[in-house]
């Protein structure tokens, strides 16, 4: 892992430290940023850069030296030459490893470096000597760990190291960023990622530099499906940049969490994976009292392939990931004994109402839901395709699909019957296209395309339609005369009665840098288009209240009103003259639009850099 805390977190929502609106054009404008002895970034969200320098055996700058990067991976080579100072830069790199490169000279030994392993983002830098004698080659191994950062400004970024290393429990991209102490996990908040204090809302996450994230808004965790929207088991690096000077970045106040994927090389690999509990592995006592528990199973299990389909040339890679596992429910009425009761309703009175929904409205509620099951299915298949040695392509499809059941009124003084809850779920596809170009020694570019589309739903259990009842008790659990209230609620929740949401997403990145010099020029556009249609009306069914003039004098007198159908409060609403909810669903289209451009100068030492950009983003 490769920590930097160069410069504080002082940019608002994207590249600078200053923004400023105006006629809908937001420009964030990038302050001269000075990298004192630290190494460059290009900025790449998702490749590296090398950086050499490399010298005469006398140690002066040794110029016009042919250098050659090779990944040993997959066979794929670079070819640059050293300027006036013995430096030379290629970008646009595969993270990961090991490359090899070789300075070739006609008047000195030629020089080699290799096992170099370039983390997300970063610019791997190094100087090498040529040698005396001209029939002997210099070879060197290279430092494993370097200190470069993924963009000038607070980051952090994991290896597949580190990948290995940390104990993924849960499987997730936050079993690995929980490391860095500037990252808050909330376990008790569906597990949402806090960056520097700032909501989870305001965090991005990017695969392979495609943006999969909540666009709508609806979860706190950030992810646009349930859980993580693709295998974990995928994952070749991550970075988290906290505030990136940087003109490539934005769209985020709190943080990017950048991963890349996994390719395949020349060499077959994979990996498998299995784990299983049940509820004979969890405790079934509290205190010496006994605990209902829901029998249960879950399990997890997936793998992952990559190799070549034709050496050096195609590449695939696949990953797989099952979840098979449950959500449990601990609550009951006020005179029972679990870990959550409901201590304004009793056990008799909860078996009057289920009754009477059965009698009087042909309608059963369900009885104490203790479990339901929680399924959650992900793949992810990549090709690579080294085009000559001056195009490089990949192709990526992404697919996610889970659901679990939810609970709609879980307070401790709210009782839900198993049909008031509801079943939430999301399934997402997503496709992109990536293709890297050196047109020479100075000049590279990056296109990018993608699209993805999600189709969310928020589905009651109660699958006849019928309406919410809401059931005010009063009830003295304990026998001392202290009355509690609590609401017993029959039917489908009044939220979930017409809910759905689906989005498509269309994302273009046309970019390119150009050395020249002492500098390093980047521009680029790139457009994100949202195609929304959203459904939510509450109401469509109904909901009826029985919650007047109840109270410890008269425990039962809602429930009484509630058998004689004699609510208090009557909601309904629906479109206007059709009565069809889907004539309520409201649907739209934006854009967002980006140009920048930055300039990136080293000075002649190669130990400070100046960095200037302006980046302008606005909304159609």
């Amino acid at each position: 892992m490769t920590q930097t805390n160069y410069f504080p977190a002082g940019n608002v929502g994207s590249k600078g430290a200053f923004a400023w609106t105006k006629s809908g054009l937001i420009c964030l404008v990038s302050m001269l940023v000075f990298a004192l002895a630290a190494p460059a970034s290009m900025a790449q969200e998702t490749t590296a850069t090398i950086r050499g320098t490399v010298l005469a055996p006398g140690g002066t700058p040794a110029a016009g030296i042919p250098v050659t990067i090779t990944d040993t991976r997959t066979g794929s080579k670079r070819s640059a030459t050293t300027n006036e100072r013995g430096v030379f830069a290629s970008s646009g790199l595969s993270v990961g490893g090991p490359y090899t490169v070789k300075a070739d000279s006609d008047r000195f030994a030629d020089a080699t470096v290799s096992e170099i392993f370039l983390s997300l983002g970063e610019t791997y830098t190094f100087t090498v000597s040529l040698g005396l004698n001209v029939t002997e080659e210099v070879i060197t191994t290279a430092a494993r760990i370097q200190s470069a950062e993924v963009a000038v400004g607070p980051s952090t970024s994991f290896s597949i190291d580190d990948l290995e290393a940390a104990p993924a429990i849960n499987r997730d991209i936050k079993d690995l960023i929980r490391i860095d102490p500037r990252i808050y996990v909330d376990e008790a908040d569906v597990e949402n990622v806090h960056c520097l204090g700032a909501s989870p809302r305001f965090n991005s996450l990017t695969v392979d530099g495609v943006k999969l994230n909540d666009n709508f808004g609806l979860n706190r965790s950030g992810y646009p499906t349930q859980r993580m929207p693709f295998p974990y088991e995928a994952i070749q690096q991550v970075a988290v940049e906290l505030a990136p000077f940087d003109v490539e970045y934005g769209g985020f106040t709190a943080c990017n969490i950048n991963a890349v994927t996994k390719s395949g090389e020349n060499e077959f690999f994979g990996s498998l994976f299995v784990d299983y509990t049940d509820d004979s592995m969890v405790g079934d006592q509290l205190e010496g009292d006994p605990i209902p528990s829901a029998d249960f199973d879950e399990k997890r299990y997936g793998f992952s392939v990559g190799g070549p389909i034709i050496k050096d040339k195609l590449f695939f890679f696949a990953a797989y990931q099952k979840d098979e596992t449950a959500d449990t429910y601990d609550y009951c009425a006020g005179d029972e004994v679990c870990g959550n009761p409901v201590t304004g309703v009793t056990r008799s009175q909860l078996d009057r109402i289920r009754n009477i929904a059965i009698n009087d409205y042909d309608y059963d509620p369900g009885d104490i839901l203790l479990g339901t099951p929680v399924e959650d299915e992900k793949y992810l298949i990549k090709l690579d395709w080294n085009i000559n040695d001056q195009h490089r392509a990949n192709f990526t499809y992404n697919f996610n699909e889970g659901f679990n059941t939810v609970r709609s009124d879980g307070d401790n003084d709210e009782y839900e019957f198993p049909n008031h809850f509801y079943n939430r779920g999301a399934t997402l596809d997503a496709y992109s296209a990536m293709l890297f170009s050196d047109w020479n020694e100075n000049f590279s570019t990056e296109v990018r395309a993608s699209y993805s589309t999600l189709d969310n739903s928020q589905k009651t259990r109660n699958d006849v339609g019928f309406p919410e009842f809401r059931i005010e008790t009063y009830a003295d659990v304990d026998g001392d005369g202290s009355f509690s209230r609590a609401n017993v609620y029959v039917g489908g929740d009044d939220s979930r009665q017409s809910n759905k949401l689906d989005y498509e997403t269309n994302s273009v990145k046309v970019a390119g840098t150009y050395t020249w010099g002492n500098h390093t020029f980047t521009g680029g556009y790139e457009r994100d288009y949202f195609d929304v249609t959203n459904l939510f009306l509450q109401h469509s069914i109904g909901e009826y209240r029985f919650d007047e003039q109840c109270g410890a004098s008269s425990p039962d007198l809602c429930i009484d009103k509630y058998d004689d159908l004699s609510p208090d409060d009557i909601y309904y609403g629906n479109a206007a003259g059709t009565n069809n909810p889907q004539d309520a669903a409201g649907a739209f289209d934006y854009s967002i639009n980006t140009v920048y451009f930055q300039d990136e100068y080293a000075f002649a030492d190669d130990a400070l850099r100046m960095v200037f950009g302006l980046r302008s983003d606005w909304y159609s």
